[in-house]
């Protein structure tokens, strides 16, 4: 189905309450990726105040996602695994109902953390990899080692199948010029096991506007962005460790206020004034009169059907497989 075939608006799932909660769950990070819009950016010195989004904080979003069984995207500013509850606070959201989907460096699991996360039946683990050699990986992921990323994920994927659990772990990497992807996606799919291979767009994120063109290596659209509204408006919102709400990924800088989960329920916010005018304004192809939309470079490389949504059911497919597999084996032995 290609994205003009689309009867735009909110997605089914997301009427009530967004489908993902992008959460800014950590600032601080081990890694000084250059790719990384917080890297090219003062973003994490604003947040100095409130580096690790407060417990309280998110138990409310967690316990507000339960409800809906949406998704509570952990990513951010920083490496998640370093907030030092975290383990806690992800257990804690599985059990109240909520979806998770952990975006890590994979430098910070130990054995323990591995068996807690895999036994709770965290939904997806995306390990960002950016690399299939040690030497480009020193590289696209300054300050982290491979030798104890291949330990990690390997582990992840051993204990994932030995246990038939139902967390998906995934791997990514960023179509950039420093990289072969293709080489990227096969060592990670066929070298090490995961269940599915995300080729992302190199993305500005707002901050990286001066690196954008020329550090890419897949500069082609998803959209047109003159005729099709960007889906994020209609499917999630981003919050950070303040419980602020930005309108979408774009403005990691916070610099829209879509009200604050402290003091508001989310789904009051998603039904606020605020999105309603963001998704009028689109759904008649008026966004570019948007003071933020006109100025993203990003909306491009957003779509209706290649998205989160086609990696966890990609992911899952192959998981299911993979089990049946060793499943048929055994029999059969």
């Amino acid at each position: 189905m290609g994205e003009d075939s689309i009867e735009y608006g909110l997605r089914p799932e997301a009427r009530d309450f967004p489908m993902m909660l992008v959460l800014s769950f950590a600032y601080p990070c081990n890694a000084l990726c250059p790719h990384c819009p917080y890297t090219n950016s003062a973003i994490r010195k604003t947040y100095k105040d409130v580096p690790w989004m407060p417990k309280q904080t998110f138990k409310k979003i967690a316990d507000e996602a339960g409800r809906f069984g949406a998704y509570l995207r952990i990513s951010g500013g920083g490496e998640p695994m370093l907030h030092p509850e975290a383990v806690e606070l992800l257990i804690y959201a599985k059990s109240v109902g909520a979806k998770i989907g952990l975006i890590t460096n994979g430098s910070k699991f130990t054995e323990g953390s591995i068996s807690s996360l895999l036994r709770a039946q965290v939904d997806l683990i995306e390990f960002s990899v950016d690399a299939a050699t040690p030497e480009a990986y020193a590289i696209a992921r300054k300050g982290l080692d491979w030798e104890d990323l291949l330990s990690t994920v390997r582990k992840c994927v051993s204990v994932r199948n030995a246990t038939r659990g139902s967390t998906k772990i995934i791997a990514s990497g960023v179509n950039q010029k420093l990289v072969e992807i293709d080489e990227v996606e096969k060592f990670w799919l066929e070298k090490i096991g995961v269940d599915y291979f995300i080729k992302r767009k190199f993305l500005t994120w707002g901050e990286n506007t001066s690196l954008d063109g020329t550090r890419s290596a897949d500069p082609a659209p998803y959209l047109n962005t003159d005729e099709v509204p960007c889906p994020f408006i209609f499917e999630r919102l981003n919050i950070d460790t303040r419980g602020n709400v930005m309108v979408c990924g774009y403005d990691i800088a916070a610099k829209t206020s879509m009200g604050n989960v402290n003091e508001q329920s989310i789904a009051d916010i998603w039904h606020g004034e605020g999105f309603r005018h963001y998704r009028e304004m689109h759904l008649a192809n008026r966004g570019k009169e948007i003071a933020l939309c006109s100025t993203c470079p990003d909306w491009k490389y957003r779509s209706w059907t290649h998205n989160y949504w086609k990696v966890v059911e990609g992911a899952e497919s192959v998981r299911s497989r993979r089990l049946n597999e060793a499943d048929d084996f055994q029999l059969e032995t």
